[in-house]
């Protein structure tokens, strides 16, 4: 059983050809783009040094190189999450950003209001982990961010500057790009996007779900 599962994760390994990085808040680890399609990009170890993070009206940045792909965000309050049982309750994935589609590859923020997960412990002065996990039909990659929660933090003028979507066209292979206005705030958890992004496909939800499972069986 186990030799099965691990052919099967070497496929989906080999096959995530096209990567995206977290560039807000801090990933756990330097990049390593062969690592990505592990839990947590390859770092299953907390950070000591946890990046503050508002408690509401947050987002996240991410570079994404794959065209039509989706993605969702889900979160831990455990001390040090190490698996992706970490991230469940009750068997069911504790959500912060529902899954949602993207045709275009580019530059992404994305808003996150952790407020308004309804998961226990999301509170002010919380340390609490976000794991992206983005999949656009190669396999699921994933990357993660150790933060502690603040309702007075409000995220630095330089880096809210920074918050703009860039699209490319075609793939991303492409070279001309298409800016658009900053994305920050006016969304809340479970609204079914990422930004002005759809609702992801529920059978293509299904298949991460699986991945993940499989993962967890290891």
């Amino acid at each position: 059983m186990k030799a099965a599962i691990f052919t099967i994760l070497a496929f989906f390994a080999l096959s995530a050809q096209a990567h995206f990085r977290l560039l807000y808040p801090e990933p756990r680890g330097p990049f390593v783009g062969d690592r990505e399609p592990l839990f947590c990009g390859g770092y299953d170890t907390v950070t000591t040094n946890r990046t503050t993070f508002p408690l509401s009206n947050g987002f996240f940045r991410i570079r994404q190189g794959h065209a039509d792909w989706a993605g969702s965000v889900v979160i831990s309050v455990a001390p040090n999450p190490s698996t992706f049982d970490d991230f469940t309750t009750g068997g069911q994935n504790q959500f912060a950003r529902l899954w949602a589609n993207e045709s275009k590859s580019g530059n992404f923020c994305i808003p996150l209001d952790l407020s308004s997960t309804g998961v226990a412990g999301v509170t002010d002065g919380a340390n609490v982990t976000i794991q992206i996990v983005i999949t656009g039909g190669d396999g699921n990659l994933y990357q993660c961010a150790d933060l502690t929660l603040s309702s007075n933090f409000t995220v630095p003028a330089d880096l809210q500057a920074t918050c703009v979507n860039q699209t490319v066209a075609d793939d991303h292979s492409s070279h001309g790009s298409n800016s658009t206005n900053s994305t920050t705030g006016g969304s809340t958890a479970g609204s079914g996007s990422l930004g002005n992004v759809e609702q992801r496909p529920l059978i293509a939800a299904l298949a991460v779900g699986v991945f993940g499972a499989l993962l967890g069986l290891l």
